[in-house]
């Protein structure tokens, strides 16, 4: 294999903890076996990967066990120790599932006698209660673990960023622009870091455009574009940065109806497809402008909304359809994508490169908005004069919602926490108005909004937010 430019990171741990599964998540793709017997690794397989810039060469070893004295046992120990001496960076990974054990000390101290930086990452953290679990390797005295799912893709961006941030100040400016694998499910709910990128999946239907997309925006064929449908399989990762902002795309492969789905492949693509959406910050759905907005497209869009994705429609192939206005597009899309509240759509033609430039106007709009922290001053004032202008319904015994205070404790997507009277005499109509109030007032297109009303007795100095001053 050809040297690699860069720094070298080295992947040790115990048997079976999870150091191929972490290395194929940090690559994008399945280069090394996993499986859930421990020792399938014995070979060092290093593999050149980049990440925001810089590049670097990752390697995975054979796990270290005590006492290796059979042959196999030492030969993957001596090739487990070259990998130390050589590596710039160990990742020296554990079991949070598992907890800390006598192996994880013994492989702690021949890390330390080694003298090699070390960052301690605690795989296999799919549940809350393992991300607890995870502080005690603390006492290995290696510096705060990092806790993560290479299973599925937990805290990965993290981990990322930790690795690049103990290389040399700058970028390897000679490492390609791509990227890999975002935290998807609960880890991916986090804020992205100040000045990180825009994580964009680009999702729809078979052939609708999204991999043309992707070559349009990159000015270059970067991802494989075929008349045949299908011919995406797997989540792509690319980075480019856009109008001076840092962006990770994402070309995904086509989703149909699960019910279609039949074929492994396929299934395996429409999971990773899915995984692509929980681990992006805006969701571009493309949709066919000739077939138009179909019903998957509605549950991808509700599926998108549903995560605390921002949504963005491109309408592709626009120069293919005659007879209509932006606007004839834009009031059809309104009104089958309502549950999102006002959708930024732009037509497109990724073929022509039009419409482009609008398009990612509209992304980072969205990605802004579902980054909004709205001040709780200006949010009760706003709340206030909604419900003055329009108070709550009563019911037939002339009770009705009293809203005292509101705060917003949460970004990405907004979180608006109400504090009520009586939280059962919310309404999803009453919803619906307060959310066109808040979204026209902090222009929150494109983002969703989430609400929680918690109880609170009144009391003398307890008055409503509708009550004059």
């Amino acid at each position: 294999m050809a040297a690699t430019a860069g720094p070298t990171v080295a992947i040790v741990g115990r048997p079976n903890a999870g150091k191929s599964a972490l290395f194929n998540r940090l690559l994008t793709r399945r280069l090394a076996i996993v499986e859930g017997t421990p020792g399938v690794t014995r070979d060092r397989v290093s593999a050149p990967c980049e990440w925001a810039g810089h590049r670097f060469t990752l390697v995975d070893t054979g796990g270290l066990v005590s006492g290796a004295a059979k042959h196999l046992g030492a030969a993957v120990r001596r090739q487990t120790d070259r990998a130390i001496v050589e590596a710039d960076l160990v990742l020296f990974l554990v079991d949070a599932s598992a907890g800390l054990t006598s192996e994880d000390e013994q492989i702690a101290q021949l890390l330390r006698e080694s003298g090699r930086p070390v960052l301690v990452v605690a795989n296999k953290v799919d549940v809350r209660s393992a991300d607890v679990g995870a502080y005690e390797f603390h006492a290995l005295g290696l510096g705060d673990p990092m806790p993560v799912s290479a299973t599925h893709g937990l805290g990965i961006g993290d981990l990322l960023d930790a690795i690049v941030a103990r290389f040399p100040a700058g970028p390897n400016t000679e490492a390609p622009e791509t990227s890999v694998l975002r935290p998807r499910g609960e880890a991916a709910e986090r804020a992205p870091e100040e000045g990180g990128p825009v994580r964009v999946a680009l999702l729809g239907r078979p052939n609708v455009g999204k991999s043309s997309l992707v070559n349009a925006l990159l000015g270059e064929e970067r991802v494989i574009v075929m008349a045949e449908p299908g011919t995406t399989r797997d989540a792509v990762d690319t980075a480019l940065t856009y109008d001076g902002r840092p962006v990770v795309l994402i070309d995904t492969a086509g989703l149909r109806r699960r019910s279609r789905v039949t074929e492994p492949i396929e299934f395996y693509s429409t999971r990773r497809s899915y995984d692509a959406l929980v681990r992006a910050d805006v969701v571009v759905l493309v949709v066919d402008a000739a077939v138009g907005i179909t019903e998957q497209d509605q549950r991808i869009a509700r599926d998108a909304y549903d995560a605390g994705r921002a949504v963005v429609v491109s309408v592709n192939k626009w120069d293919l359809l005659e007879g209509y206005t932006p606007a004839d597009v834009d009031r059809v899309a309104q009104q089958r994508l309502r549950f999102l509240g006002g959708v930024a759509v732009c037509p497109t033609s990724a073929t022509r490169g039009e419409g482009v430039d609008a398009l990612m106007r509209a992304v980072f709009a969205a990605a802004d908005a579902r980054g909004t922290r709205i001040a709780t001053g200006p949010l009760n004032k706003l709340i206030g004069q909604a419900v003055a202008a329009t108070p709550p319904a009563s019911d037939p015994a002339g009770r009705r919602l009293h809203i005292y205070y509101a705060t917003q404790p949460e970004t990405h997507p907004p979180h608006v926490v109400l504090f009520v009277n009586d939280p059962s005499r919310w309404t999803e109509e009453y919803r619906r108005y307060l959310e066109r109030r808040l979204r026209a007032a902090f222009n929150l297109r494109g983002t969703p909004v989430r609400w929680s009303l918690r109880g609170r007795r009144a009391t003398p100095s307890t008055r409503s937010l509708e009550l004059p001053e």
